[in-house]
């Protein structure tokens, strides 16, 4: 994965030293970026980060919502969450989809494995069959409970991650393949265009920022993303002590969940 995103064996040895020489229990420093373990929970599967909010859920499917620093946890199980300018959704063990409503969760037809919240107040998931959809703005922002609208709209294509941003959305599909599309408030989109490397999850900020994921558990983040070159420029690593399994981004915190469930926050 490394050679194929440019880096050669030579950064990666300088990497490894530099990481095992700074590597503790609870401070992890890797190049340019401080981590810190986040010791007030444990055992997380997924983390979602947007607009200044915090959400995750951990291996008990438990959901819950970072409140100064303490996890607050949310009624109902959920397999995936996920908070951004489209607010809080999430689905559960059986790709029921549910928005959180006045403190409750309100169930949302259509059935969806994964969904994200981050694009310009629409919402996007994949199926079980990675099947991509599309909720417009304004079903999104109106849907309110059973008798909203809620017109899924098929997209091209297969995917089994998806995420979108102020400069596209990002997804990968089950052979790792990285694609980017270009898509409206209104589901209108011109297509998937394929982006070198291998990632295994990937995730969009509210500003754009791009991260991800590889099956070996390397983190990785887009360079030179920009509203003009909305593709970027190339994949750079950044080291960690462990094998990752999940990471976000959010208002200069990367948020990262390791597979064995230890959640690191890192600023730089």
């Amino acid at each position: 994965m490394l050679d194929q995103l440019g880096i050669d064996h030579q950064v990666r040895s300088i990497m490894s030293s530099s990481l095992l020489a700074v590597c503790s229990p609870h401070i992890f420093v890797s190049i340019a970026w401080d981590c810190q373990e986040v010791v007030n929970i444990k055992n997380l599967m997924q983390i979602d980060a947007g607009l200044g909010q915090v959400v995750a859920t951990d291996t008990s499917q438990i959901p819950y919502y970072l409140v100064g620093d303490k996890w607050i946890r949310l009624p109902g199980s959920l397999k995936h969450i996920t908070v951004g300018p489209a607010g809080i959704w999430g689905v559960n063990k059986d790709y029921a989809i549910y928005k959180y409503v006045a403190g409750n969760w309100v169930k949302a037809e259509g059935l969806l494995k994964q969904l994200d919240a981050g694009g310009e107040q629409f919402i996007v998931g994949a199926n079980m069959n990675d099947t991509p959809f599309c909720l417009t703005r304004s079903a999104t922002v109106g849907y309110k409970g059973p008798g909203s609208p809620l017109p899924w709209t098929g997209l091209p294509g297969a995917v089994k991650y998806y995420s979108c941003g102020p400069f596209g959305c990002w997804a990968v599909n089950k052979n790792d393949d990285i694609y980017l599309m270009s898509l409206n408030q209104d589901c209108q989109n011109n297509g998937w265009r394929h982006i070198g490397g291998k990632l295994s999850m990937i995730e969009v900020a509210t500003d754009g920022s791009v991260f991800g994921v590889n099956s070996a558990g390397q983190v990785y983040t887009r360079d030179g993303i920009t509203a003009s070159k909305p593709e970027g420029t190339g994949w750079s690593n950044i080291p960690m002590c462990m094998r990752m399994g999940h990471v976000t981004y959010d208002l200069g915190r990367l948020w990262v969940v390791s597979k064995s469930g230890v959640t690191m926050v890192c600023t730089h």
